[in-house]
């Protein structure tokens, strides 16, 4: 039960203490989709001294990306631009940061429980591995030699992105990318695919049909929502970190809009005092002010 958040900038939020157990130090995080049901978080999280937990297992799949500052996992030391993912049960080793580090965080299909462990948990698949990778060192991949898109299902290429594939789940689909537009960047038609999505701007600028954003935006998607008409920044494009809980196809609509049906009762014409109802929409945070137009979906 995540909530459609689109789009919100992180710096409207609030500071919360940070979810960990085991650990020693403070952090605080800023919670950029959060499901109350089962724990599952998407987290800006900020180090406030040196930390550190000993190696174990988490309840959810977890992921860090590096925004700034140093992470040590086991015997690699993570910069900038450093990621690590460790599905459900699969053994992490000890964790070092810096106090001043920032990092996205994210929680899949579980909470903040963490277990002290020195093997894995029982039930974790044989292709499932502890990936850690220095993504600022990986070469961008055009999408259309290397893009997760299902092409089989109707799917199309779409020049003028590159990727990072960080993590893909051999099972379920469910894969984390570092995508980029170049400056420019256009696709008009409104899509909807059957995974949901997400994405926090790293770099540059875009518009789309639910705004703008730049860097610090996010927004997660459910399933089946139509949201397009990209247009990225005119000099630096637009990068974001993506990720999606299953293989993405893309299905396009031209001309797409919805309309509110009825007839007015009390409202409307003759009524001057009265307002329209408005679609429903996504959580939205203050800087990104109204949706202009909720109908254009």
């Amino acid at each position: 039960m995540r909530p459609h958040v689109e789009t919100i900038d992180e710096r409207d939020l609030i500071w919360h203490v940070a979810e960990f157990e085991h650990a020693t130090g403070t952090a605080k995080q800023r919670n950029l989709c959060y499901d109350e049901e089962d724990g599952s978080a998407s987290l800006k999280v900020h180090f406030t001294s040196d930390w550190s937990r000993p190696a174990g297992v988490h309840a959810a799949e977890t992921e860090w990306y590096v925004l700034e500052g140093e992470v040590r996992i086991g015997d690699t030391v993570l910069g900038p631009e450093g990621y690590w993912h460790a599905a459900t049960g699969v053994w992490t080793p000890p964790l070092e940061v810096a106090a001043g580090t920032v990092v996205l965080l994210w929680r899949e299909y579980g909470d903040w429980t963490f277990t002290p462990s020195a093997t894995d948990a029982v039930g974790v698949r044989e292709d499932q591995r502890l990936i850690v990778l220095q993504t600022s060192e990986m070469p961008w991949i055009d999408v259309e030699d290397g893009s997760p898109m299902r092409f089989d299902l109707g799917g199309t290429p779409v020049p003028g992105l590159y990727i990072k594939l960080l993590h893909r789940d051999e099972k379920t689909g469910f894969y984390t990318r570092l995508i980029k537009a170049k400056p420019g960047w256009v696709e008009h038609p409104l899509a909807h695919h059957p995974c949901s999505e997400e994405a926090y701007c790293l770099e540059g600028g875009f518009e789309y049909s639910f705004g703008t954003m730049w860097p610090g935006t996010y927004f997660w998607r459910p399933p089946l929502v139509r949201h397009g008409d990209f247009t990225a920044h005119h000099e630096l494009g637009c990068t974001w970190i993506l990720r999606s809980d299953s293989d993405l196809v893309d299905w396009y609509t031209e001309d797409a809009r919805i309309e509110m049906q009825g007839t007015p009762t009390n409202w409307g014409d003759g009524f001057p005092l009265s307002a329209a109802p408005v679609p429903v929409q996504p959580v939205r945070s203050r800087s990104l002010g109204r949706w202009a137009d909720p109908t254009y979906q």
